[in-house]
C-alpha cells in the first residue's frame, strides 16, 4: 500500500444500522470475501473483541479494518449501534466518504436506522442502502424499499437485497461501494492534520488510537500535538489492521491506521481529537470535537466492605480504557464506602458494572439510577445535584430543572394507543405523530430523563411484545415540581433509598417502597417503623412487627395478674430496647430493594 499509494483506490466507509440488523455478520462476510482471514481462524462477529459483545450480540467499541477488493483499498470502520455510542459513532463517519446503510427485511425501519442515518446525512455523506436478511421467509423486502423510499427518501430502485448470513449479494455491494462512494480527499503538501476515531488501552503499549489522516502525513519518529489537549508525543509505531496489526512507517492523506505514541490515558486521546505536527501544526483542527457527558449516575458498592481498595484499583484500570466514564468516593451511612459513578446510559451503565465484576472478580452493589438536576437557590446561585442526599434544604430551593430528552418509538400501529398511555404516564408531551406505513407509526416525545431510566425499556417491550424500538437525545433542562423523598428505617434516614421524585407522584413511590421494605427486613426483638418522608411530612408507614418471646408459658393457671405482670415486664423491656437499639439490616435486602434489571435493546 505504501509503495502503490493512488488516494483514487482508497474508499473509505462505515456501516451502519439498527442494532441486531446485521452489521457485524456483514463485516464477517467482507472479510471472507476479500480473503483477510485466514478461513481455520474464521469466527462470528470477527472484529468484536469483548466477550460482552460476543454474548450480547452488540458493538461496543468502534473498530477498523483494512481489506483489499478489485485493486481498491477499503477502510471499514463498524461503529457501534446503541445510542449511548453516539458521539463514537459520529467520530467514526467524520473519518468515512461513505456508509452502507443496512436495515432487516423482516423488521423495517427502525428508531436508531433513522438516527444514525440522519447522522450520515448531517456528515454529507453518500449512503448505500441494501436490505439484509432476504433468506428469511418472513421477510418483506418490497414493502420494506417503499418504506425507505418514503422516509429517508432513497430510491428504491438502489435499494440491495442482501443476506450477510449467506453471502447472498454481499459482492454486489461491494462494487456499489466503489462505484458510489467517492475516494476522500487530502493535499500531501499540507500539514498534517488526522483525526483520532477511536482509542483503547493495551497494558504493555499504552494508548493504541485509531487515526484517519486528512492532510499531509505522519512517519514514526515523528513530534506531534494533540491540539484539543495541548500535549506533545513522539510517534513510536504506525500500522494498519488487516485485521491483525501490520507496521508501516508512513500513513498518508486519506489512509486509515493505528498509532502508538506513548499515550498512557485514554482519556488523554479521546475520540474528535486531532492530531498535527508540532514543528510545522496546522491552524484549521476537525471540528465536532467535546469531552462525553455523563447522563446516568449511580453509586456502586462492594458487598464486603474490605473490597473498597480492590474496587477502587479495578475503576481506575478500567478507566485506563474507558473514558466516557467518572467516579469519586462517596460514603454512604447504609451501604459504607463506595464511589459515585457517572455513565454515557443505562446500557454503558450495565457494561461498566458488568466488566467490573466479571474482570476483575468484584460483587456489587449498585444504588437506583439517577440524573443531573440543576438547582437554582433562592439566592439565585445555581448548583448541580447529581445524588439526591446532596439535595438543599427546601426552604433554600427556589427551582428545580431536570434533563430532558426527545424520544423516538417506532411501533406497530396495533400497540399505539398502549404506548401513547405508557409516555403520558412517565410524563411525556408528544411531539408529533407520523406513519412510515399503514403497519408502523413513528412516536416522538419530549420526556424527562428521570422516567427512561428506571422501568420504560421494559415497559415499552412489554407493551408491544418487543417490535417495538427506541432511539434518544438529550433536549436540555426544563422547569418541574420536583421533590426529595427519604425513606426512615426506625426514625433513621436510609440514604441509598433516597430518590427526587415528581412531587405528585412522590407519595405513591413511598408507599410501594414502604411495602417493599416491610417483606424484606428481618424482624427484630422490637416494633420498627419503616416511613417515607418528604421534608419533615410523612406521606407513609409500614411496621415491621417485632419478635415475641411466650414469657406466660410458664404459668399454670393461677390469678391473671400474675401474667399481666409477666407481659407489662417484657413490654417495658422492648420500650427500652427500642430506644436504644439499632436495626439490624442485611446486605441482602439492598441487594434485592436496589436491583437493576432493565432490558437495552
Amino acid at each position: 500500500m505504501q509503495d502503490n499509494y493512488d488516494l483514487n483506490k482508497i474508499r473509505n466507509f462505515s456501516i451502519i444500522s439498527h442494532v441486531d440488523h446485521g452489521k457485524s455478520t456483514l463485516c464477517d462476510r467482507i472479510l471472507e470475501l476479500t480473503h483477510a482471514v485466514d478461513p481455520r481462524l474464521m469466527r462470528e462477529q470477527f472484529l468484536d473483541s469483548m466477550d460482552l459483545e460476543r454474548e450480547r450480540g452488540i458493538t461496543i467499541k468502534a473498530q477498523s479494518v483494512r481489506v483489499n477488493y478489485k485493486d481498491f483499498v477499503f477502510n471499514l470502520i463498524d461503529t457501534p449501534g446503541h445510542v449511548d455510542f453516539n458521539y463514537e459513532v459520529s467520530r467514526s463517519l467524520t473519518a468515512c466518504e461513505g456508509v452502507i446503510l443496512l436495515v432487516d427485511a423482516s423488521q423495517g425501519i427502525q428508531a436508531q436506522t433513522l438516527a444514525n442515518c440522519y447522522l450520515a446525512i448531517e456528515h454529507d455523506l453518500e449512503i448505500v442502502a441494501a436490505l439484509n436478511k432476504i433468506d428469511l421467509p418472513q421477510g418483506y423486502p418490497e414493502a420494506v424499499a417503499e418504506e425507505i423510499e418514503k422516509v429517508l427518501g432513497l430510491k428504491k430502485e438502489s435499494i440491495l437485497r442482501i443476506s450477510a448470513k449467506t453471502g447472498q449479494g454481499v459482492k454486489e455491494l461491494l462494487d456499489q461501494v466503489i462505484t458510489r462512494i467517492p475516494p476522500p480527499k487530502g493535499d500531501l503538501q499540507k500539514p498534517l492534520r488526522a483525526l483520532i476515531f477511536d482509542s483503547y488501552y493495551d497494558h504493555y503499549r499504552g494508548v493504541i488510537s485509531s487515526i484517519r489522516i486528512f492532510d499531509g502525513l505522519v512517519q514514526t519518529g515523528q513530534s506531534i500535538t494533540l491540539m484539543q489537549a495541548n500535549t506533545t508525543y513522539i510517534v513510536e509505531e504506525l500500522g494498519v489492521i488487516t485485521p491483525e496489526r501490520k507496521n508501516v512507517q508512513t500513513l498518508k492523506a486519506g489512509e486509515v491506521g493505528y498509532m502508538i505514541a506513548g499515550i498512557k490515558n485514554v482519556s488523554q486521546a479521546r475520540p474528535g481529537e486531532t492530531i498535527t505536527d508540532s514543528k510545522n501544526p496546522t491552524k484549521i483542527a476537525i471540528s465536532g470535537y467535546k469531552i462525553p457527558k455523563p447522563m446516568v449516575f449511580c453509586g456502586l458498592y462492594p458487598i464486603e466492605s474490605d473490597n473498597f481498595d480492590d474496587l477502587k484499583e479495578a475503576l481506575e484500570k478500567l478507566k485506563l480504557n474507558d473514558g466516557a466514564f467518572i467516579y469519586e468516593p462517596e460514603n454512604s451511612a447504609a451501604l459504607g464506602y463506595g464511589f459515585r459513578c457517572g455513565f454515557l446510559g443505562l446500557l454503558h451503565m450495565d457494561i461498566v458494572k458488568e466488566r467490573l465484576e466479571r474482570e476483575f472478580n468484584l460483587s456489587l452493589i449498585a444504588t437506583a439510577p439517577s440524573v443531573e438536576y440543576e438547582v437554582i437557590l433562592t439566592d439565585n446561585t445555581s448548583i448541580t445535584v447529581k445524588n439526591p442526599t446532596d439535595m438543599p434544604d427546601p426552604s433554600k430551593i427556589k427551582v428545580i430543572k431536570e434533563p430532558m430528552l426527545i424520544i423516538t418509538i417506532i411501533t406497530p400501529t396495533t400497540y399505539t394507543g398502549a404506548i401513547i398511555e405508557l409516555c403520558n404516564q412517565k410524563r411525556g408531551q408528544m411531539l408529533k405523530m407520523n406513519y412510515l406505513s399503514s403497519e408502523r407509526v413513528e412516536l416522538s416525545y419530549k420526556m424527562p430523563l428521570s422516567e427512561m431510566i428506571l422501568d420504560f425499556f421494559d415497559a415499552v417491550k412489554s407493551k408491544t411484545k418487543g417490535y417495538a424500538s427506541i432511539d434518544y437525545e438529550p433536549a436540555g433542562y426544563q422547569e418541574e415540581k420536583l421533590v426529595k423523598l427519604d425513606i426512615l428505617v426506625n426514625g433513621t434516614a436510609v440514604d441509598a433509598f433516597s430518590i427526587i421524585a415528581p412531587k405528585d407522584k412522590a407519595e405513591s413511590y413511598g408507599r410501594n417502597c414502604v411495602k417493599k421494605l416491610r417483606e424484606l427486613i428481618p424482624r427484630q426483638l422490637f416494633d420498627v417503623p419503616i416511613q417515607a418522608a418528604i421534608g419533615s411530612k410523612i406521606v407513609a408507614r409500614e411496621t415491621v412487627k417485632a419478635k415475641r418471646k411466650d414469657v406466660i408459658a410458664k404459668c399454670y393457671g393461677g390469678d391473671v395478674t400474675r401474667k399481666k405482670k409477666l407481659l407489662q415486664k417484657q413490654k417495658e423491656g422492648k420500650k427500652k430496647m427500642k430506644s436504644i437499639g439499632k436495626v439490624e439490616v442485611p446486605q441482602e435486602v439492598f441487594i434485592s430493594a436496589l436491583k437493576i434489571d432493565s432490558s437495552f435493546n
